[in-house]
């Protein structure tokens, strides 16, 4: 059965520096895969590279669902089906919630303004903020934007959700809203992969940790595995500073 993203020799430099130091790395339809490591790692690169949203070296390579990702018509049929979760919302300020939500189906999906509407409120549901669905971005909490968000990656039902860090800018009360989201997502049989600082969730929620370090995966295996086994001294040391606070 074929990975549904698979990666292969995937190098990236920025400049002299190298993020990415020829990662290989299959994830499976369903699984829910989480990346943790110190800031600097690679976590972040390492995810923009499924949707081409960095650029990679040759002859590294990534396909989703056995379709190479590189710049050709192929694209975009691979972005509609890889979801983005990032860091800041990234939603149109001048758009209501469910205008946010409907406006890629509409455009891309071509699907009515009222088949788009009535899938947009099912997911407003669905993250548990359906009542503000007229109201504007600025008139939300930082964790109801984020899960309008995770609605919108949602609404083009991909194959792939990506996550890059989704509660790192929000206060601490709003972060356990959206990760209770992510957690009924990860139930629900979503593919996902997570970057993440939240430890307990990745322990919680995970198939497979993944732990990263100077652009290198480390160490990857069950949450048993990385938590309470680790074989590396570098997870272990990272682990216990983490931890520790």
């Amino acid at each position: 059965m074929t990975p549904v993203i698979s990666i292969n020799h995937l190098s990236k430099r920025f400049g002299t520096f190298l993020a990415l130091d020829n990662i290989d790395l299959n994830i499976e339809t369903g699984e829910v895969v989480c990346v943790i490591g110190p800031s600097g790692s690679g976590k972040s690169t390492l995810i923009r590279c499924i949707n081409l949203l960095e650029t990679f070296e040759h002859p590294g390579a990534v396909a989703v669902d056995g379709t190479p990702v590189k710049k050709d018509k192929n694209l975009t049929r691979i972005r509609e089906n890889v979801g983005m979760v990032f860091q800041s919302f990234n939603l149109f300020p001048h758009l209501t919630v469910c205008q946010n939500i409907s406006l890629a189906p509409m455009r891309v999906r071509k699907k009515t303004k009222n088949e788009a509407t009535e899938h947009a409120l099912s997911l407003l549901k669905q993250v548990g903020i359906e009542s503000q669905a007229d109201k504007y971005p600025d008139q939300l909490s930082g964790g109801q934007q984020q899960r309008v968000a995770i609605a919108r990656a949602l609404a083009m039902e991909p194959k792939v959700l990506l996550f890059d860090e989704p509660t790192s800018s929000l206060d601490p009360e709003m972060v356990g809203e959206v990760l209770d989201v992510m957690r009924q997502l990860a139930k629900s049989g979503v593919t996902m992969v997570v970057v993440t600082h939240e430890m307990g969730f990745a322990r919680e929620v995970a198939d497979r940790v993944a732990f990263m370090d100077k652009g290198k995966i480390v160490e990857i295996g069950t949450p048993s595995d990385i938590f309470d086994n680790a074989q590396e001294q570098r997870t272990r040391n990272f682990l216990s500073a983490i931890l520790a606070h």
